[in-house]
């Protein structure tokens, strides 16, 4: 028998707000996070928006020798992860300090410190490179730092999953405390990819909006007009405990992790394959995990990046793997509103499920004014919608031809 593992803490730092709470109001909301860029003159990039992190000052979470030393990635992550401990009320003492441990997913890690670096080693020669570059960019730093802050001893690891690295995150915790490898588990995702490089590369490959001049309606998963996703940057932690230690410690619970699925496509480095078997098989195995059919899920958290073929893709798996019972699912993606956080997006979108959970509200998908006829799910579209629900999915699917889910049940003693 596995054990039981339960969410008991969230902190974020999205486009949508400098906490987890923040954030989910504003998604709650209908906002929109994306702006033109600011990390970089874009003048000469065909996009010229993004969903950035906006007012957020590290001198509360880190010294100011700290924040010279780290990317901006696990900047991010030190302050969510600072969030959830304290969400959580949860000191690591000595005692449990072995028990605890870190899985913090990011799909780039220190991009923007690589480039700067380059630019120095060019300019300069390699002796003004920084002793600190190396550690900025290792994208399993954030994880590191995170374990030294707070002393947790346990297991560690990274998760590098393209876009699924922050759901690959959770899940490998997931795994962790059910197989009572840890008690207590710091996880999420982190990415701070706003940068040239990302976003001429990404637009050298026509994945992203170029809707410049309406930044707001850029991000529209599922709608006709969509024409690729939208940069975005943030973290989101959340702390995941063994349910009878939670529970001897009084934490406040905000939902079960129940089931955790991943599968590859092994089809193409960046396409999903038509009818996208892949996530059918990582929703199956999620939902199987937690002991459920098809029939319990309530509400799905679309990977739904704006692009035309993932969108269509995940609307086929989802018809294909739940039949009948698609045409009774709310679907929605909050990447309409926080853009695509790459490695992040994990994180950020399990915590929006848990609070969706909790509080039987379901957030929309925004600039749903036109659907694509073959996207014929209910998306939630524009409004968000109170209705009380027992199970939530979570969908990430990444580069690579990786297909993560998770499954989130309210929590039942």
């Amino acid at each position: 028998m596995k054990r039981r593992v339960v969410v008991t803490g969230l902190g974020a730092l999205t486009p949508l707000g400098n906490s987890a709470r923040e954030s989910w109001e504003s998604a709650v909301a209908g906002k929109s996070g994306v702006g033109p860029i600011t990390k970089f003159d874009s003048t000469a990039f065909n996009t010229k928006i993004a969903a950035e992190v906006k007012k957020f000052d590290p001198l509360q979470f880190v010294d100011k020798k700290e924040v010279r030393r780290y990317d901006d990635f696990i900047l991010y992550a030190l302050a969510s992860a600072s969030m959830a401990m304290d969400d959580a009320s949860l000191t690591v003492s000595p005692e449990i300090s072995t028990r605890t441990g870190v899985i913090i997913g990011s799909a780039i890690g220190g991009l923007a410190t690589m480039e700067q670096a380059k630019e120095v080693l060019l300019k300069s020669g390699p002796r003004r490179v920084s002793p600190f570059a190396v550690p900025a960019i290792l994208a399993n730093l954030a994880s590191g730092h995170i374990s030294i802050r707070f002393g947790a001893k346990g297991p560690i690891n990274c998760a590098v999953t393209a876009c699924a690295s922050g759901t690959s995150a959770i899940g490998d915790a997931y795994k962790t405390i059910a197989g009572d490898d840890a008690d207590v588990m710091i996880t999420g995702g982190t990415e701070a990819a706003v940068t040239p490089l990302s976003v001429a590369g990404f637009n050298s490959m026509r994945a992203l909006s170029q809707r410049n001049a309406e930044p707001e309606k850029a991000s529209r998963p599922f709608d006709r007009g969509r024409d690729g996703f939208v940069i975005g940057e943030g973290c989101g932690i959340i702390i995941l405990e063994e349910l009878s230690f939670a529970l001897k410690r009084g934490a406040r619970i905000y939902a079960e992790v129940a089931g955790y699925g991943c599968t590859s496509d092994a089809f193409h480095v960046a396409a999903p394959p038509p009818g996208h078997e892949g996530a059918v098989r990582s929703m199956f195995t999620a939902i199987k995990d937690a002991g459920l059919s098809v029939a319990d899920i309530d509400y799905i958290n679309a990977h739904g990046t704006s692009t035309p073929l993932n969108d269509l893709y995940e609307t086929q798996a989802v018809k294909s793997l739940f039949g009948k019972h698609a045409g009774h699912l709310m679907v929605s993606s909050t990447k309409s509103m926080t853009g695509h956080m790459l490695g992040a997006a994990g994180g950020v979108e399990a915590i929006f499920a848990v609070y969706a959970l909790q509080e039987g509200i379901i957030p929309p998908t925004i600039n749903l004014d036109n659907p694509d006829p073959e996207c014929d799910l209910d998306y939630v579209a524009n409004v968000a919608r109170k209705k009380e629900i027992s199970t939530a999915l979570s969908n990430t699917f990444g580069f690579g031809g990786v297909n993560s889910v998770l499954v989130f049940k309210k929590y039942c003693n």
